[in-house]
């Protein structure tokens, strides 16, 4: 399995657009062959900085739906609420 966060920092005026941005994707994301797991955090002290965290079959298939139509477009949109550049990890579970 992988682990797979992403650190987003919106603009404090488009944090309700991202949510509902989120909120509609989520289950298609979710759906996505070898998706297990899509949860979606709000830091405690910035409201505006979120963490995705999703959990794919492998490296494979989550590549797989960075490069699905689907992806480039929830992306197009949500690229335009930023305040900060993404942030990107990808991780593998050693210990079960």
């Amino acid at each position: 399995m992988l682990l797979r966060i992403v650190k987003l920092h919106f603009k404090k005026e488009n944090v309700s657009a991202f949510k509902e941005v989120f909120e509609t994707s989520r289950s298609h994301i979710q759906n996505f062959e070898g998706c297990s797991l899509v949860d979606l955090y709000q830091d405690a002290n910035n409201p505006n900085i979120f963490f995705t965290y999703s959990h794919w079959d492998s490296l494979e298939a989550l590549e797989n739906y960075r490069h699905s139509d689907f992806f480039k477009g929830v992306w197009k949109e949500t690229k335009k609420l930023f305040d900060a550049k993404p942030e990107a990890w990808s991780l593998e579970n050693i210990t079960s």
